[in-house]
């Protein structure tokens, strides 16, 4: 890796994010961060030893355990106990990119010294980002409450050689991966178990992905949208500008400036037109698109402050000699959103599945399933089926889980806030959303041959080509979930 980040004070924003985990960064402690970190460890172990007032999660036990007292001797088997007793995840793995950003995120909010962790501790997270190690994590087992104590406990393991983790392909103990690797295991100090579980990196490092991939999305299903526009033989008129601004909602006006922009030069958009308007799946795009893309305006503000704040509990603050036992590893603000952000996505998928069962209806003198000769040939009639079965997966994918609580550690955390759920569903949500939106490219960019000899934009005209290279139009029917699969991998890549 030739490129470093400092892990520093100074905001990450979405797009740093980006570049850290795909761009091959190495990250590196700034020295003001190893400082704070410094400050905070050594005013802590200085309060153990002169202290014995009970402060909860550093010489009391955990949750409902609060009031039992443990012995200066026995605080580091406290901290290593808690690790191994939390880690109880199950389901399947969280994806590899996800716990490495659960990784990052963990490292930054450790960062700013309010937190305890030794130095060492830090930057064994550090090696493990920088190396590519990432820890077996399970996707259920968080509350998102007194933070995600079961993914972060499996992200934990390894640092005191246990858990596993995989490394270059291959499944390792994490005992094994330290003695390769040559690391000492860390030994824990007072506190430093729970400032590595309590936070809320599973919440966030979903809800991070989920809005670059979200983001994209929406962006490609703008161009996807305008394609089936033209495909549709749509009009322009409800794109124009003056309706927006007499309803001056944000995303409604952004849509359809990029629609105007998407279709300049359209010979198919600009010729006259037999119809007076389009069905809502055209007419109302701005409206629909627009809102969703207010909709995750608002969550990234809200991750963007999430991902650059402390979430871990007590607080320390050494400069005002206080310990606080608060309660920031509270995934609330972040499950309402994340349930925001589900809604948001499987609208675009919602409104894209309509797109596409117009093109193959038979409607504007647009052949049934867009194929020439419809009845030996079912064309595109079963990738609508597909794309509707993704959107009522959705649909369901959109049943609020932070409208749920239960009561845990006997009555102590008495409201949770389900973030957790609500993060693995919206990350289930963006991959339909990718499969839908591949759908509707194959299905706009075949009924646009039926448009020939007319033209639609340059831009578009540029991306369907470079389209054409991976998925060609369909004479005859044949094997379409490989044309799904590769319109997929195309969306995933493609440069916008």
């Amino acid at each position: 890796m030739s490129k470093i980040h400092y892990i520093s004070d100074q905001p990450l924003t979405l797009e740093q994010v980006q570049d850290i985990i795909y761009g091959e960064y190495s990250l590196q402690l700034s020295p003001e961060a190893a400082e704070k970190i410094n400050k905070c460890r050594n005013y802590l172990d200085q309060k153990v030893q002169t202290s014995s007032e009970p402060v909860y999660g550093i010489n009391t036990g955990f949750g409902s355990l609060y009031n039992k007292n443990i012995s200066k001797d026995d605080l580091s088997k406290l901290q290593e106990n808690l690790v191994k007793s939390h880690a109880c995840g199950t389901g399947a793995e969280v994806p590899e990119d996800i716990v490495r950003l659960m990784l990052l995120l963990k490292i930054q909010s450790l960062s700013y010294g309010n937190s305890g962790t030794q130095l060492a501790t830090v930057n064994r997270l550090i090696d493990f980002f920088n190396e590519g190690i990432h820890p077996v994590v399970y996707e259920m087992g968080s509350l998102g409450a007194s933070g995600d104590l079961a993914p972060l406990a499996h992200l934990s393991l390894p640092l005191i050689g246990l858990g596993e983790v995989n490394y270059k392909g291959k499944r390792y103990s994490g005992k094994d991966i330290n003695e390769q690797m040559g690391y000492d295991l860390i030994s824990f100090r007072a506190k430093e178990g729970l400032a590595l579980l309590n936070g809320t990196q599973l919440m966030s490092a979903y809800g991070v992905w989920s809005l670059i991939n979200g983001g994209r999305l929406l962006e490609l299903a703008n161009t996807i949208g305008a394609l089936s526009l033209d495909g549709f033989d749509g009009r322009i008129e409800p794109f124009y500008d003056k309706v927006h601004q007499i309803r001056p909602q944000r995303g409604q006006i952004s849509t359809a400036t990029r629609f105007r922009e998407l279709l300049d030069g359209s010979e198919i958009i600009s010729q006259p037109k037999k119809h007076v308007q389009d069905p809502y799946s055209f007419r109302c795009i701005p409206q629909v698109h627009g809102a969703s893309a207010d909709a995750i305006a608002y969550v990234k503000e809200i991750f963007l402050t999430e991902i650059n704040g402390v979430t871990d509990n007590p607080n320390v603050f050494p400069d005002d000699d206080q310990i606080i036992s608060a309660g920031n590893f509270h995934g609330q603000p972040l499950a309402l959103p994340l349930d925001f952000l589900c809604l948001a996505l499987a609208e675009l998928g919602n409104i894209s599945e309509r797109r596409t069962y117009q093109l193959i209806s038979g409607a504007r003198d647009l052949p049934n399933y867009l194929v020439a000769n419809p009845g030996i040939n079912s064309g595109l009639m079963i990738p609508q089926y597909t794309a509707a079965s993704l959107v009522s997966q959705n649909k369901q994918y959109c049943t609020p889980a932070s409208a749920d609580s239960i009561v845990s550690s006997n009555g102590q955390e008495d409201h949770v806030s389900m973030g957790a759920n609500a993060a693995v569903k919206v990350y289930k949500v963006v991959n339909n959303l990718c499969s839908i939106l591949a759908i509707e490219l194959i299905t706009a960019t075949q009924a646009l041959e039926f448009r020939r000899p007319l033209k639609t934009s340059p831009f578009l005209e540029s991306f369907v080509s470079n389209f054409r290279e991976k998925v060609p139009f369909i004479e005859d029917d044949r094997v379409l979930y490989e044309d799904i699969a590769r319109a997929v991998q195309f969306l995933r890549t493609v440069r916008l």
